[in-house]
This record gives C-alpha cells, sequence and structure tokens, in this order.
C-alpha cells in the first residue's frame, strides 16, 4: 500500500505537503532561536548549549539534538526527492510545449525549482560554516556559536549568500504554504484568501527574522 501511495502523484504531494510542513515548523522554532543573539553572547550561547541538553538525564548528550537532525534530514530528502519526480513526470507528461501560451503564474509558482535548489545548496554551505566549521572565515570556536555567527556575517559574500537563500525561502513559503493546504484537503473556494495571507504572513516573518541577524551584524547591533 504504501509503494502504491508513492508511485502516485497525489501521494508524491502528499509526501511534499507533510515533509513541507515539518520543515516550516522547524524553521519558525529555528527563527525564534536566532533572533536571541540580540541578547548578547551569553544568552546565544547558552540557549546553543540548552539545545545539546534537551532531555537529559533520560536522554543522554546531543541525542534529542540529533534526532531532530535525523528527522529534518529525511524530511528534506523526502522533500526534495518527491518535487524531483513530479518535475520529471509533468515532463514526461508534455514533452512538446503549449501551442498556446499558459496563463502568466505568480513569481512564487515560476521560480519554485530553481528556489529549491538554491535552498538545497545553502543548506549544505550553512552547516559546512556553522555547524562542522570546514569554510567557516574567521576561526570557527567549537561551543561558541555567538562568535561564529559574527564572523560569518562579517564578510560580504556570508550576508550575500545567506540573505538571498533567506529571499528565496520566503518565495518557497509563500507558494508552498498554500499549495500544501490544498494538497492535504484544507484549502476550499472560501478559506483560499485566508489561507494566501496566512502564506504571505509566514513568508514575510520568517525572511524578516532570519535576515535581521546578518543586518544586525553589518550595523553593529551585533557584535
Amino acid at each position: 500500500m504504501a509503494r502504491t501511495v508513492w508511485d502516485s502523484s497525489v501521494g508524491k504531494k502528499s509526501v511534499m505537503a507533510v515533509s513541507g510542513l515539518i520543515m516550516l515548523l522547524y524553521l519558525v522554532a529555528h527563527m525564534i532561536g536566532n533572533l536571541k543573539i540580540y541578547f548578547g553572547a551569553g544568552e546565544f550561547n547558552h540557549y546553543a548549549h540548552w539545545l545539546r541538553t534537551v532531555g537529559e538525564p533520560f536522554m543522554h548528550y546531543e541525542w534529542t539534538l540529533w534526532l531532530i537532525r535525523v528527522a529534518l534530514v529525511a524530511a528534506v530528502i523526502a522533500h526534495a526527492v518527491s518535487a524531483y519526480q513530479l518535475s520529471r513526470r509533468d515532463i514526461r507528461a508534455r514533452p512538446t510545449k503549449y501551442v498556446h501560451a499558459k496563463p502568466r503564474a505568480s513569481y512564487a509558482t515560476r521560480t519554485m525549482r530553481w528556489g529549491g535548489i538554491i535552498l538545497g545548496l545553502f543548506i549544505v554551505w550553512h552547516l559546512l560554516d556553522l555547524t562542522t566549521g570546514t569554510v567557516h572565515s574567521g576561526g570557527f570556536q567549537e561551543g561558541r556559536p555567538y562568535e561564529n555567527v559574527v564572523d560569518t556575517f562579517s564578510t560580504w559574500y556570508g550576508n550575500v549568500i545567506y540573505i538571498v537563500a533567506m529571499l528565496a525561502l520566503g518565495l518557497h513559503i509563500r507558494h508552498g504554504f498554500w499549495s500544501a493546504a490544498q494538497t492535504l484537503g484544507v484549502g476550499s473556494r472560501t478559506r483560499d484568501r485566508a489561507l494566501k495571507s496566512v502564506a504571505d504572513v509566514l513568508a514575510l516573518l520568517l525572511t524578516a527574522g532570519f535576515i535581521a541577524v546578518p543586518v544586525g551584524v553589518m550595523t553593529g547591533v551585533v557584535s
């Protein structure tokens, strides 16, 4: 049954919707945590340490964090694979171009595919920068995320990469949230306007919240 559901377009869209909502919940929590940087190094570093001790003593050090990481990786892979397969299926279904031009879609809709690629590449860079320190500038300090964040956003390219990715994220959420609601049967003719408004607000708040961190470093409010 699981294979039958996965092989269907409806099944793949449902996987995309559920995995997307899981990532959205994480992004809301992640943004709120990021904004703690405005309360100083002590508060931000303490928050980062707390993430590694959640569930103790029942859970060992970092076990809860690793469970969250595994769940997120699974969600990202499921989202990306289903999106790719749906895209390929759509291309195979229409191997020739339309005779008449298609109705003009929104900017977010037309950029969902390349936006997803940008976000995928950004996730890799972000992990190598602030989690492993592999591509980090200024000397990566284990257990001192405040100082590492300030280092990253003290470089022009760190700011450019992050802000471009967050703008792509906003567009992705704006279209993806409404699309997920339609797939899961939440949407309707009477609810469409409200759902689109919620999608717009979510996209705006998350984009502004994430970009507030590099802006804080660039303006010297966070230093």
